[in-house]
């Protein structure tokens, strides 16, 4: 197994494998290799209970064997997590997951969340198809900050947001081209949730995030968008081309898009 930058558990017996609290502490400490005898050290539990939900998360993928040290009688196996980071495909959750067709009409953050959800979800597939067929996706990521000066001010912004995206989407949007490629464009914002007080560590064991020590003049800052790698305009015709993701084999549990 190759360690990923991000892993996404698309089951839910993976993801209930994972979600102990013991189990994400030691997720955590083995970002770095390590032994079940070193993590009893370094995290002050018993060996043998580490021992046990070790075995849990490498019969779920979660955890890597990296090499089996000889001590004396015994062989230490050395082991590390799979990935940095983990998130869970939302499709875990089947019927029950948030979908935007059913929260249009609810509260406008319920509606914006179920977007969201959709994303990481059609994004989990994409993924995994193009790892399959051993292709890079075509994405293309924009993140920024802004700061209004009055509520006015905000609502001038959305408003010519909307007509720029409106407008640009107009001008490229080729619905009859014959093999067009299709993409899903979404546009969000949402008001920067406080940092924790005290810089003390979230519920999660992770560090508060730091204040934003950006400098205005830096055009690096956070006023300024940050985009992901360039966005991939391989021919369609391209047999490697990363676009072409159909799934010759779809999972029988997916549910289509409505």
């Amino acid at each position: 197994m190759t360690v990923t930058d991000l892993q996404v558990v698309g089951d839910g017996e993976t993801a209930a494998a994972m979600l102990h609290p013991t189990r994400l502490r030691i997720l955590r400490a083995l970002a770095e290799p390590d032994s079940a005898a070193g993590l009893a050290r370094r995290l002050g539990e018993p060996r043998q209970r580490l021992g046990y939900h070790l075995r849990q998360l490498e019969a779920a993928g979660l955890v890597e064997l990296v090499e089996e040290r000889r001590r004396g009688n015994c062989t230490e196996r050395v082991v590390r997590a799979s990935a940095p980071a983990y998130v869970v495909d939302p499709a875990v959750l089947g019927p029950v997951a948030a979908h935007p067709g059913r929260a249009r009409h609810g509260l406008p953050v319920s509606y914006l969340v179920a977007v969201l959800t959709r994303g990481v979800r059609e994004l989990a597939k994409l993924r995994r198809l193009a790892g399959r067929a051993g292709k890079r996706l075509p994405v293309l990521t924009l993140d920024t900050e802004v700061t209004f000066a009055s509520p006015e001010a905000q609502a001038r912004f959305a408003e010519e947001l909307s007509t720029a995206v409106s407008e640009v989407v107009a001008r490229h949007h080729a619905g009859d081209a014959a093999g067009g490629r299709r993409f899903r464009l979404v546009v969000g914002a949402y008001p920067i949730p406080p940092e924790a007080e005290g810089g003390e560590p979230g519920a999660d064991g992770a560090d508060a995030a730091p204040s934003d020590t950006s400098d205005p003049s830096d055009p690096t800052d956070a006023s300024t968008p940050r985009t992901s790698d360039a966005f991939d305009t391989s021919d369609p015709s391209d047999p490697t081309d990363a676009s072409d993701t159909s799934d010759p084999h779809p999972d029988a549990d997916e549910e289509a898009e409505a």
